[in-house]
């Protein structure tokens, strides 16, 4: 998986692994922060929300979807 970064989280007590490229990783640490909770948390919680989606996916999604809303912020003002 070249370009990939893995991370390994606890999801409902279980330990799995989650691979993303950085710049995915850059948005949902910004999240995380954002929202004052972990990065853990906050993948976690996407888990909670993605229903059949593939985790990684969800969480891509999720960042591209921070990434639009800052943006759309930024043209209201």
């Amino acid at each position: 998986m070249p370009g990939l970064k893995k991370r390994s989280v606890n999801l409902a007590g279980h330990a799995t692994s989650v691979a993303l490229e950085p710049e995915f990783w850059v948005v949902l640490e910004t999240m995380s922060k954002d929202r004052r909770i972990s990065l853990a948390a906050l993948i976690a919680e996407l888990d909670s929300k993605r229903g059949e989606s593939l985790l990684a996916s969800f969480c891509r999604l999720s960042a591209l979807a921070y990434v639009q809303s800052a943006g759309a912020k930024r043209k209201k003002n």
